[in-house]
């Protein structure tokens, strides 16, 4: 037999592919044809069944599916380091808001996300999911950068820069999903901000519409305990408990944080079908608490992972996520088997899919699905001896490691350097809105 004409083949010493569960394959090789994946084989094997127009010999590499980071605020990446040691509330009343309305901008959130994607990609991300002002900026950022994303268009009670009220949000998020109807690289999805700035007639709206356009929808949820106390107090039912009675809870909803939550709440989670998105380095650095990632898992609840901002996190390394995690997860149970290595990944990649509705698509690294792939180099000193791949990747903050980027198929890292960004011109910029920030 002739051999099957491939785009690329490569070869890596581990290869782990999420999909099946706990495997990891040695000295294989993975085809990629017309940015999808065509095969997974041995690497002999590979050599006798492909003519590849280029092959990649990795060496000590692990070759994994991307990263999905579930949520975050791109642009706030131009926050990193702006207010830190605060309370949400101090956080976001005293300082972030007010910085926002002073400068927020087309032009703030196009170099915010570009700054954020740029850093993704570096650190191994190849899926973003994001909400914030001037959505359009984020999405023309994704599609131009070549980043997968679900954009969430931002809904509040409240006018900005972007809308002048929640009607307002809704209409431009609606013209903007139909601007990127179709396109292979961004979704756009509903984002209610939280409970505690959007009223329910917008809520309702949103269930309509997401209903109608089988829609996805992310919300701020259960973030801190006074959120949960204060909507009690004034409403009489926990914020949860509010979106489920309007419907909104359902497998389309992204729940982001998720720290305050009792088994009743979890009840209604698994019951839903909704995702719970976990943010916790975030939420440990605002002093929120954690989320209660294996009793949901343990309910048959799926969970994503994600940074939330670099202005809350510091970082957008999903590497570094993965590491604080499962420590965190098990430091909480007091039991050194939660979250293992392979559930860590899991939640930074195939559940993440499943979250942002993109499963069939990525998270794994299986025929059929898109070349979204990353490969980190595990030759370096501070990974040896090296009896366990996958316990490098997630607890030695691998994302300084990673080497190559694909997303469709298309490289965007190579051998550690930016295939079509110009990193030094993003850095020109952040030092344009440090100065800004700084008056």
């Amino acid at each position: 037999m002739n051999p099957e004409a491939v785009d690329l083949v490569i070869n890596a010493k581990w290869i782990i592919p999420v999909i099946p569960e706990n495997a990891v394959f040695t000295d294989c090789s993975v085809a990629l044809r017309n940015g999808a994946i065509v095969a997974i084989c041995p690497k002999a094997e590979a050599g006798r069944r492909f003519a590849a127009k280029t092959v990649l010999d990795l060496g000590n590499h692990a070759l994994i599916p991307g990263l999905v980071n579930a949520h975050g605020h791109a642009a706030m990446t131009l926050f990193r380091g702006y207010a830190d040691d605060l309370d949400l509330k101090s956080w976001l009343n005293d300082h972030i808001w007010p910085a926002e309305t002073r400068w927020v901008s087309e032009e703030f959130v196009r170099d915010g996300a570009e700054l954020a994607i740029a850093e993704m990609i570096k650190s191994g991300t190849t899926c973003f999911g994001d909400m914030y002002f001037f959505p359009d900026q984020v999405a023309e950022a994704s599609r131009d950068l070549g980043m997968r994303s679900q954009v969430a268009f931002p809904i509040i009670n409240f006018a900005t820069a972007w809308a002048r009220d929640g009607d307002d949000y809704i209409h431009k998020g609606l013209a903007l999903r139909d601007s990127f109807k179709g396109n292979d690289l961004v979704t756009i999805a509903f984002g209610p901000h939280a409970p505690y700035t959007v009223e329910d007639r917008l809520f309702e709206k949103v269930v309509t519409y997401a209903n109608e356009l089988d829609a996805a929808i992310q919300v701020h949820l259960h973030e801190t305990l006074s959120e949960v106390e204060d909507a009690v107090r004034t409403a009489g039912k926990k914020p949860l408990q509010r979106l489920f009675d309007m419907g909104l809870l359902s497998p389309n909803t992204q729940c982001v944080h998720m720290v305050a939550l009792d088994d009743e709440d979890i009840e209604l989670v698994a019951a839903s079908k909704a995702h719970v998105i976990h943010c916790p380095k975030s939420n440990m650095k605002l002093g929120n608490g954690s989320c209660p990632v294996t009793r949901l898992m343990d309910s048959g609840v799926n969970v994503a992972l994600g940074t939330d901002g670099a202005a809350s996190n510091n970082s957008l390394d999903m590497f570094a996520e993965m590491q604080f995690a499962s420590l965190l997860a098990k430091g909480a149970a007091s039991d050194p088997t939660a979250l293992d290595v392979h559930q860590t990944l899991r939640m930074a990649t195939i559940n993440g899919a499943r979250a942002l509705g993109m499963e069939k698509k990525i998270g794994s690294i299986e025929p059929g699905k898109s070349a979204d792939l990353v490969a980190v180099d595990l030759s370096g000193i501070h990974q040896q001896p090296l009896h366990n791949p996958l316990s490098q990747l997630i607890y030695t903050q691998s994302g300084s490691n990673v080497s190559h980027v694909w997303v469709a198929g298309k490289a965007l890292l190579n051998n550690g350097e930016f295939t079509h960004i110009n990193e030094q011109a993003l850095i020109a910029r952040a030092q344009h809105w440090h100065n800004n920030l700084a008056k």
